[in-house]
């Protein structure tokens, strides 16, 4: 089964507890004003199979505590996301997390009933002005839901003040020289960064400022 791919890191450790295996879908029509992934909007790449993304990731599940897979929006892709699922569930016992801009009432019921394929969901579109206190949510108004006695062994940890060791972001390098971030970062703190090496005479863009320019 075909999927669109973004990227995939290990050790990701700012999106869930332990070593987890980072997958982010490509493509998302949500586009909420300030993401931070903006450059995961588009459609048009990242062409992949669920057997290919299998093998990449297969080296990684034996050090791995967990999976989270975010986007772009991955319940854009249902039918593959419920086979990546189904198959990690035939290789792992580890947790899964899983990130989604739309509201739990509208996602499909075999999705968030699925058997236990999804241990921790988080749901609601990021408000680029709403409060941000809470760990793994960019905003106040998005949703965690444990699913599963695995995920509220896992996340129930999560529901409380965000605090100074949650402002942690894993850092990762492409073989073409892009820099990714993965984690929920303060508001501006990219813009910031950004102006900041450019004032140092750096060639810098965001997330943001490819979406703009497509």
């Amino acid at each position: 089964m075909n999927l669109r791919l973004s990227r995939v890191h290990f050790p990701v450790t700012s999106l869930g507890p332990g070593k987890r295996i980072g997958i982010w879908f490509q493509g998302c029509s949500i586009r909420c004003p300030g993401c931070i992934s903006a450059d995961t909007w588009s459609t048009d790449r990242g062409e992949t199979t669920i057997e290919q993304l299998i093998l990449q990731i297969s080296r990684y599940l034996p050090e791995a505590d967990g999976v989270t897979i975010s986007g772009g929006e991955p319940l854009e892709q249902p039918d593959a996301l419920l086979a990546l699922l189904g198959v990690l569930r035939t290789l792992t016992q580890v947790d899964i997390l899983v990130y989604s801009g739309y509201p739990i009432e509208s996602l499909p019921k075999t999705l968030v009933k699925s058997d236990g394929l999804i241990d921790a969901l988080i749901t609601d579109p990021f408000e680029l002005h709403s409060a941000h206190s809470k760990p793994l949510r960019g905003s106040d108004n998005q949703r965690m839901h444990l699913l599963t006695e695995l995920g509220r062994e896992r996340f129930t940890q999560f529901e409380r003040p965000l605090t100074a060791r949650d402002k942690s972001l894993d850092v990762m390098f492409d073989e073409d020289g892009s820099v990714w971030f993965a984690g929920i970062p303060s508001r501006g703190d990219f813009q910031r960064l950004r102006d900041l090496l450019n004032d140092e005479g750096h060639v810098v863009q965001i997330s943001a400022d490819k979406a703009r320019s497509r």
